[in-house]
């Protein structure tokens, strides 16, 4: 897949019910703005039915909708709706971990230790006297240790389970035979239904270390990152996994999708789309560069590398887990300009919804946030998460809700409108319209393509395509001259005099 796809998040997306909460039916509604900017396949994160500790990405029934968002009916609709726009439809499968509501989980804290259905999950004793103290020296992604103890049917203090993320969040034991024909049965419910296409939370995750050895002196992993536990991730148990998913998939007719969210270094992502597994891993190289050309050299041609022979990059800037790009990057600018690099090269593009508005990040206030990861850890991923202006109209949170609606679950600046789809609309030079633009462009440009990267002196980073065409981004402290060709968009407005301005980005015809 060399698509344009365009990540939708429910909750912050379109609000038909009026609950102040995005609902499938609302992204239904506004699945013509996704259609309008020339994208092919939108990805939503989860709506499975959640008690929410996570926004979702706390699973109890895998083949159900949560009534915060609609019903089976509803996603049906959603889907028909968007293939008959010509968007494929990728949904989020979260294999790592469930809810604590899971009915497995719940069957699991009222058997006793050692029993079969403790075995699908990862219960330990405790260490120290009374077992007063977690099995191992692993910490939660979102802060603190990654056990949390139960009490027994009985009442007495009793054994721990690993949760990798919340405690709200239990790790299933993959190493249980019962789990890969489990998760079999949910890819089957959700291909048979017509999805085409999987992205898939964690996919590094699954498997731990046999024995749950504590991790060695000295090695602390960095909050937020899985990959920093090498005895949490990476396992080479998860190969096979994917190797039995990619023949289902491949089963059907047009063959699913299947995209990893693969957080891990190039090298040992690569691993992960070889001929037999995953159609695709998310590459991360681009959201944690800082605007500094060497460094998006080394990410660019670190990513091409290893993904020669093996499967398109998956190039992307924003997502719903990181800072808007605009704020981490500095300017508005910038974020423009790095919407033109990412659709500019070879592979598939992913946009987050916002993002061809150039939405800032926001600074939700201390009282209103609720990211679990602020609670358990002190960052806070809700100020990528505010919802999406549609209209200049204050109403209804700028166009997110009906007028008269509840106040939206988190709260949207004053003067959102300004960045509203409406606004944009009507003004020439806005990102929608330069985002518009350039994926219509893209289509001329070949899926699969060579690319020659360097940097200049002056800070302008070059990526030149073997069809022709140049990505010209000027990094550096000052403008920077173009190279010979014809310029065919640019993020900003150039002069003619040559030079490109700074943190402006061009694409060039440099060859017929």
């Amino acid at each position: 897949m060399n698509d344009v796809v365009y990540q939708i998040y429910p909750r912050s997306y379109a609000d038909a019910g009026g609950d102040g909460v995005g609902d499938l039916p609302g992204i239904t509604a506004r699945l013509d703005h996704v259609a309008g900017l020339g994208a092919g396949a939108v990805w939503l994160t989860p709506f499975q039915r959640s008690p929410q500790a996570d926004h979702g990405y706390d699973v109890s029934d895998y083949t159900d909708v949560d009534p915060l968002f609609g019903d089976l009916a509803a996603f049906d609709a959603l889907l028909a709706r968007a293939h008959e726009l010509g968007l494929r439809v990728i949904i989020d499968v979260v294999p790592n971990h469930c809810s604590a509501a899971h009915p497995l989980f719940r069957a699991a804290l009222a058997a006793t230790p050692g029993s079969p259905a403790r075995a699908r999950f990862h219960f330990a004793d405790g260490r120290g006297p009374g077992g007063t103290e977690p099995p191992n020296n692993w910490p939660s992604v979102f802060g603190g240790p990654a056990w949390t103890r139960i009490t027994e049917p009985d009442g007495r203090p009793g054994q721990w389970y690993l949760h990798l993320y919340a405690p709200e969040q239990p790790d299933w034991n993959w190493r249980d035979p019962r789990t890969a024909p489990f998760f079999a049965d949910v890819l089957r419910f959700w291909f048979d239904r017509g999805v085409d296409g999987l992205r898939i939370d964690v996919a590094h995750g699954l498997f731990k270390a046999p024995g749950l050895p504590d991790l060695p002196a000295g090695v602390i992993p960095e909050p937020g990152r899985l990959r920093g536990n090498p005895l949490a991730c990476d396992q080479e148990e998860v190969h096979h996994v994917y190797r039995q998913w990619r023949r289902l998939a491949d089963s059907y007719d047009p063959p699913r999708q299947l995209i990893g969210e693969v957080n891990l270094t190039p090298d040992r992502a690569a691993r992960y789309v070889r001929p037999d597994e995953l159609h695709q891993a998310f590459a991360f190289a681009f959201v944690t560069a800082p605007w500094d050309p060497h460094a998006w050299l080394a990410a660019g041609t670190d990513l091409l590398a290893h993904a020669a022979g093996t499967a398109p990059v998956t190039w992307v800037a924003e997502n719903h887990d990181v800072v808007r790009a605009p704020t981490r990057y500095g300017t508005t600018a910038r974020a423009r300009a790095a919407i033109l690099a990412v659709l500019a090269l070879p592979g598939s593009a992913y946009l987050y919804q916002g993002q061809e508005l150039g939405l800032p990040e926001v600074d939700v206030p201390v009282a209103a946030r609720q990211d679990p990861a602020w609670i358990r850890a002190g960052f806070s991923r809700d100020g990528c998460r505010v919802p999406v202006p549609w209209s200049l109209d204050p109403a209804g949170a700028y166009g997110f809700s009906p007028a008269g609606a509840q106040p939206p679950w988190l709260p949207v600046p004053v003067g959102w409108g300004d960045l509203s789809v409406e606004a944009q609309e009507a003004d020439p030079g806005s990102t929608l319209q330069l985002t518009r633009r350039a994926v219509e462009l893209r289509r001329f440009l070949p899926a699969e393509d060579t690319v020659r990267w360097s940097v200049r002196e002056d800070g302008l980073l070059l990526a030149r395509r073997g069809c022709g065409v140049t990505l010209a981004v000027a990094m550096g402290e000052g403008d920077a001259r173009l190279p010979e060709g014809d310029v065919l968009l640019a993020s900003g407005p150039i002069a003619g005099d040559g030079l490109l301005p700074r943190d402006t980005a061009a694409w060039l015809r440099t060859s017929r």
